[in-house]
């Protein structure tokens, strides 16, 4: 059985990987994960597949990306699916504004340019995912209405897929006080009080 959290970044998909890697699981390489962002765009997931074959465990891209879980649900029967979400889209738009304008660190919601000059993985990377993940142009960049619409899409494609297997899906919303009873109970693991981690906040 694999695990793939399939939620959106900036949805808590740190803080899942530390609890996941808290009840015994070994989770994929994110750093090798990104770094296939080209073949996700291509939608040939093959040596996305194969990368699955070395943990027990997925996030972040291009995991957390359209077309991903119907790929891998079909290449590793049984698996289990956590999709984690926030209070609103609003809150997950902010949270991106929030986390982009600290990493890349010019005190302002960054610009084309400074995504294209910014050093994630290669240079130009959080540009090219924009790109791939929204279909943004210099002028639609951190456009509300375009990403939040494309938040609430992703999420409504993820649960239209599982409507009829729900043992197979946990939607997750860390900041619910009983999130990791939640997920230990979605996984069969033995749940003994513990909280759920909450990192990488960009407030």
């Amino acid at each position: 059985m694999k695990i793939f959290c399939i939620g959106r970044n900036k949805t808590g998909t740190t803080s899942l990987e530390i609890a996941l890697k808290s009840l015994g699981f070994r989770m994929g390489n994110q750093a090798q994960g990104e770094m296939l962002l080209d073949d996700w765009a291509r939608r040939d997931f093959r040596r996305i597949v194969t990368l699955c074959k070395t943990a027990d465990a997925f996030q972040d891209v291009p995991f957390s990306m359209p077309w991903t879980f119907q790929a891998l649900d079909l290449a590793f029967p049984g698996s289990r699916f956590i999709l984690t979400v926030r209070d609103t889209p609003d809150d997950w738009y902010q949270s991106l504004i929030r986390f982009h304008t600290k990493i890349v660190g010019k005190c302002r919601i960054p610009t084309a340019d400074d995504l294209r000059d910014f050093n994630y993985r290669y240079k130009g990377f959080l540009w090219r995912s924009a790109q791939i993940n929204y279909g943004v142009n210099e002028h639609t960049l951190y456009n509300k209405e375009l990403y939040t619409g494309h938040y609430m899409w992703h999420n409504q494609m993820v649960m239209n897929y599982f409507v009829f297997r729900p043992q197979d899906l946990l939607v997750l919303n860390l900041k619910d006080s009983e999130s990791m009873l939640k997920l230990c109970n979605f996984l069969q693991v033995p749940y003994t009080g513990q909280s759920m981690p909450h990192e990488n906040k960009s407030g």
